[in-house]
């Protein structure tokens, strides 16, 4: 099989039918339907099952779009960084941002790289760490800001900082309890949390550090969605664990009281990920120079000004 015939087919399957893929692709549907004929005689089975109304894929199909993507995905990045070398700081680049720092340093960012990387075009995209370590791995993305990374082979991580979390309880708390500045780590678990479900990060460094006091995590809701957890905070339905650059980024920061988790400090580390298996490109050395500077400035910004 070769590219050709593979990005062919990628097309008539996400289209779902040879004539609207020849259209795209500016191809007569005669010269489509026989590179795809000749890639099912290569391998040997159906890939698509024709009807009427167009194609659908086969589990043979299926199984073969997965990989098509994946192969596609890392031909285009082998040949955007051989571009990126030649042409020294110019490309284009794609962040992965953890949903807690994406609203925060996702507009700093791009105007840091419109003055320092005028050459560059700057993509984000957001999702849980665990899935942005394999987008690493697959070239969805060329690197990530990920929390609590575990050591890989396949990742190179360069620790950026040490994100302390804070209980965020809702402002109806102030009365009940006046004299709690601070809350302690064991009684974290007294509280019922509106708190994302695993693997997300922060749900993994509660319930770890919960475990490590001989105490368990109590879940009220489990939201995803960082600025639907302070709002729900807000209106009184629970309470939440936030770093405090996520409460910056939401329209409710001064509806909510923030109160520090003590003995111990509760904190999640950040990390900058890039893959370890392919080179570092005079653009990704230069943009990882200007994201970790960035981030840095934007989370104290916010540790200062709550």
């Amino acid at each position: 099989m070769d590219l050709k015939q593979l990005e062919y087919f990628r097309h008539v399957a996400e289209l779902g039918s040879f004539t609207r893929a020849a259209t795209f692709l500016s191809i007569v549907q005669p010269a489509l339907s026989r590179q795809v004929r000749q890639l099912e005689v290569e391998l040997g089975q159906n890939l698509f099952d024709r009807n009427g109304r167009g194609v659908v894929l086969t589990d043979a199909g299926t199984r073969l779009l997965e990989h098509t993507r994946g192969i596609l995905m890392q031909v285009g990045r082998a040949r955007q960084e051989l571009e990126d070398q030649r042409n020294g700081d110019s490309g284009h680049f794609v962040l992965g941002l953890p949903p807690s720092l994406g609203r925060s340093v996702t507009v700093p960012l791009v105007k840091a790289f419109g003055r320092l990387l005028p050459n560059a075009t700057l993509a984000t995209v957001e999702g849980l760490s665990a899935y942005m370590l394999e987008w690493l791995n697959v070239g969805r993305v060329d690197c990530a800001l990920v929390y609590n990374a575990p050591a890989s082979p396949s990742i190179d991580l360069q620790p950026l900082l040490d994100d302390q979390l804070f209980l965020i309880a809702p402002l109806s708390d102030k009365a009940r309890r006046k004299a709690r500045k601070t809350i302690t780590l064991a009684e974290l678990a007294e509280y019922p949390l509106i708190i994302p479900s695993r693997p997300h990060s922060i749900r993994m460094s509660v319930e770890n550090a919960l475990a490590g006091v001989d105490v368990k995590i109590k879940v009220a809701h489990e939201i995803e969605c960082i600025p639907a957890v302070i709002d729900l905070v807000r209106q009184g339905h629970g309470y939440g664990v936030l770093p405090l650059n996520a409460l910056k980024s939401s329209p409710w920061a001064d509806d909510v009281l923030i109160r520090p988790i003590v003995a111990p400090v509760l904190t999640s580390s950040l990390s900058i990920a890039i893959s370890a298996q392919r080179p570092k490109s005079p653009l990704m050395r230069k943009s990882i120079d200007v994201i970790r500077d960035i981030v840095r400035q934007e989370i104290r910004c916010a540790e200062i000004t709550t």
